[in-house]
């Protein structure tokens, strides 16, 4: 029977997502059916804005600690987003949920991070299936390092070095070309999840715990009186508020815009140096993509079990096809993979590769596939599956079963690449995750903590705007990506 893959997304709630218009653009559309949506309300004590991942996440907790804590209930919090739940970055992510950092404060957040997807796995999607991280030789004092500070906040994972990372690869995925494998870290909390799923998941604990969902509503601006937001302008009314919380995704350069934020900032480093000048948002554009499985193939382990997501950066290795031709469009070989049946609407798998710089500016509307600004290089397929294929037997050929459709999305990235989880103005705070957003919906939990009455958390400290200027500026890294 022939598999129906034509060039348009799966989506599980396709018939609820009409594609909409705004000031004659598309919008992308909510990935989820819109229910029970309120009209905006004059005053709120609480606005979050964006209902991506930090932003129903934000929602949720609030509103699920509020009840609680008999300080108030969901009412008081106010979910805006001009279209709905997932229209932006978070409902096009690939869904992998990692730590593979080597900041070391990410890792504490990703521990917090997997203790929400496992509150409710079903719900939000989430399939445990762990995370291998394969690298060469010259990788292998950054595992190490990875490891341990993993492990030191409760995040168990374990490293492979020399024949044993081979033999690793191998007790896991027998076909797996163990050649330029010289070091794996087997991330064991880690895993993905479906966005949609998730997104759905998310929407409907907002909805459980009585959150004003307004969905329709665009914020233009706000209003400010002495450091503080007095008011969030949208195109359907201005909404007081004693507090907002902004999680806009690409669009936050915007919003910092708004709120009277420098553009440019001068950057301190612990090993003395200093960067002036530089821009606060640098725009990357993602490419993914995703690939059906011929018959007969799987993307199982050697005992039948979900793979984990596999993820693999050779520093020194050119990426060529099948043929052994050198593809010498993208120099670098880095690429990651996971199952992804729900994204496909068959079996299949999905992944991508290093994101590409754009610059400070970028046009933001329409978002993601709708754009056609931001579609993945005709390169991209051959590249994504000539990776796979130098990896595994069983992703040979896998180029005649990449699904031909549209591709496209962008993030606004920070000056380091870390995301700032931050006051903006004296009741204005911001989650800008630097792109790494899907995989940390425990941010969204943690800044309730904050919201609700903590005096401090210390897991959102080291994401301070203040480090840029007291000399704390990330930059420890050795990979070609944004991300590590």
């Amino acid at each position: 029977m022939a598999l129906d893959l034509r060039p348009n997304d799966f989506e599980p709630f396709k018939p609820a997502r009409p594609v909409a218009e705004k000031q004659g653009k598309a919008v992308n559309p909510s990935v989820v059916p819109l229910v029970d949506v309120k009209p905006l309300p004059a005053s709120a004590k609480y606005v979050v804005v964006g209902a991506g991942v930090h932003g129903l996440s934000t929602a949720w907790h609030l509103a699920m600690k509020l009840r609680r804590s008999g300080k108030g209930d969901g009412s008081e919090v106010v979910l805006i987003d001009k279209t709905g739940p997932g229209a932006g970055a978070t409902g096009l992510a690939c869904g992998c949920v990692r730590n593979l950092y080597m900041t070391s404060p990410l890792h504490t957040i990703l521990r917090h991070s997997v203790d929400v997807w496992e509150s409710d796995p079903v719900n939000l999607g989430f399939q445990q299936v762990g995370y291998v991280s394969v690298g060469e030789a010259n990788q292998e004092a950054d595992y190490l390092k990875m490891a341990e500070s993993q492990n030191a906040a409760g995040y168990g994972s374990d490293v492979y070095i020399g024949q044993d990372a081979r033999r690793f690869l191998k007790s896991i995925w027998p076909d797996y070309k163990t050649e330029r494998a010289d070091v794996v870290l087997h991330e064991k909390p880690s895993g993905y999840a479906g966005t949609h799923m998730a997104v759905w998941g998310l929407d409907q604990k907002c909805l459980q715990w009585g959150v004003t969902r307004c969905y329709g509503p665009e914020v233009t601006g706000y209003e400010m009186a002495n450091g503080r937001v007095t008011h969030v302008k949208t195109d359907q009314g201005d909404i007081a508020c004693d507090c907002v919380v902004i999680s806009a995704g690409a669009w936050a350069p915007q919003h910092w815009a708004w709120l009277g934020r420098p553009p440019k900032l001068d950057m301190a480093y612990a090993d003395g140096g200093a960067v002036k000048d530089q821009d606060f948002w640098t725009f990357w554009r993602l490419i993914e993509g995703e690939a059906a499985l011929p018959e007969g193939k799987d993307f199982r382990t050697a005992d039948g079990k979900d793979s984990p997501v596999l993820h693999v950066e050779l520093m020194n290795a050119e990426v060529r096809r099948e043929d052994g031709s050198l593809l010498e469009e993208r120099p670098h070989f880095y690429t990651y993979v996971r199952y992804a049946a729900e994204r496909v609407g068959a079996p299949g798998v999905q992944g991508g590769s290093i994101p590409i710089p754009i610059g400070p500016a970028a046009e933001l509307e329409p978002y993601g596939h709708l754009n056609d600004l931001y579609q993945a290089d005709d390169w991209f397929a051959d590249y994504w599956c000539a990776t796979l294929a130098m990896l595994m037997e069983r992703f040979e050929g896998v180029r005649a079963h990449f699904i031909e459709r549209r591709n496209g999305g962008i993030g606004a990235f920070t000056p380091d690449n870390v995301p700032v989880f931050d006051w903006v103005a004296d009741n204005a705070y911001m989650t800008a995750d630097s792109n790494h957003g899907f995989k940390m919906i425990g941010v969204g939990k943690l800044v309730a903590e904050l919201l609700e009455g903590s005096t401090r958390v210390e897991a959102l400290e080291p994401f301070a705007l203040k480090r840029f200027s007291e000399g704390w500026t990330y930059g420890d890294r050795n990979s070609n990506c944004p991300w590590v």
